[in-house]
């Protein structure tokens, strides 16, 4: 699989999921287990550019796949728009669910870059924050996409 730009091969237990493997084998922390029954969306990657909850794959399935965790989203030191964002609008408190919110929130400007606020609700329901309440989330995807918030 080639994981943030890079190819990275390893063996694996046939049972092991993909966001233990992230997590536990590559070292790649930034990708959080929070429920493991693909409720909470801690876990969201991209996987061939699409979101994917970590927790609901296998390790072997991703082979061969083009996956992007948080880790990859800044470039040359820089944030990602959708991270800059977050921490513009103080879209996070304990952090714990923000980078699955962010993969989740890139994947949606992919398929909508112009979203209104109920869409951005909508599209974001798959990831739960136990801290925010959600309005400066919201407002962070708004200002991603440019919209006022």
């Amino acid at each position: 699989m080639t994981v943030n730009g890079e190819v990275r091969s390893a063996d694996v237990e046939p049972r092991t999921l993909l966001v233990h493997h992230l997590r536990d084998v590559l070292g790649l922390t930034g990708t959080n287990v929070g429920c493991d029954t693909s409720s909470c969306g801690a876990c969201t990657i991209h996987i061939d550019g699409e979101s994917v909850k970590s927790c609901t794959m296998l390790a072997v399935q991703a082979r061969g796949a083009n996956i992007t965790t948080i880790e990859g989203m800044a470039t040359n030191g820089e944030l990602h728009p959708m991270q800059a964002a977050f921490m513009e609008c103080h879209g996070l408190q304990c952090g714990y669910c923000t980078p699955g919110m962010v993969m989740a929130a890139t994947s949606l400007l992919k398929e909508n870059p112009n979203p209104s606020e109920t869409e951005v609700r909508i599209g974001l329901e798959g990831n739960l924050c136990r801290c925010t309440g959600y309005h400066n989330i919201v407002k962070s995807v708004l200002t991603a996409a440019g919209g006022a918030a």
